[in-house]
């Protein structure tokens, strides 16, 4: 599979981050899994790189000019693919990928997710979708979305669109797992105007 991982770029972040950064790309590449990544060297981005290939792995990395500019591009990529903006870049990545998997990030991850998770939820994609997430970094963010729920702002599926991990063997089991067809009906999608 080609498995895209999502992840920070921050280099102010806790160290224990980015070894799980390198624990994902150590067991993505043992597992023979193609690594899809944001194409740069710093924080976890360069660390699930390095690993995947220090691990045997193949990457492949999408990364907009501007950032080949300031010269953070993972030129070690296997294919290094390099775009006009930050949206080719993610349709690159949407293209290239069979699943994704959402490490602990900014709101660069965070856009990331959303968009791949409100397709999946639309039923454009049925791509396994997971976030890892071993020190709940996200459960506001999960609590938010349960609120939204709550108040009708998205549907009642919004869930099934989506896995949590704690472990990085327990993220891969579920990507490697067939993810849920999603089928929205003309009345759900009349029901709200989110997603």
């Amino acid at each position: 599979m080609n498995i895209c991982v999502f992840c920070a770029s921050s280099q102010k972040i806790d160290p224990k981050y980015v070894d799980l950064a390198t624990e994902v790309g150590t067991e993505l590449a043992l597992r023979g899994h193609t690594l899809v990544s944001g194409g740069a060297t710093v924080s976890c981005m360069g660390a699930v790189t390095s690993a995947a290939r220090a691990a045997g792995g193949r990457t492949v990395g999408v990364i907009p000019q501007v950032l080949v500019d300031i010269e953070v591009a993972d030129n070690e990529s296997d294919e290094l693919i390099i775009t006009a903006d930050m949206r080719e870049r993610k349709g690159v990545m949407d293209a290239r990928s069979d699943a994704f998997l959402v490490l602990p990030g900014g709101i660069g991850t965070l856009e990331e997710l959303f968009e791949i998770w409100t397709a999946r939820v639309l039923g454009v994609h049925t791509k396994p979708l997971v976030i890892l997430d071993p020190w709940g970094l996200y459960e506001p963010l999960r609590s938010l979305v349960e609120h939204m729920y709550d108040e009708g702002f998205t549907r009642a599926n919004v869930f099934d669109a989506i896995s949590w991990a704690k472990s990085v063997q327990e993220a891969l089991t579920l990507l490697e797992s067939p993810a849920q067809p999603m089928e929205p009906s003309v009345e759900e999608l009349g029901e709200s105007t989110g997603s």
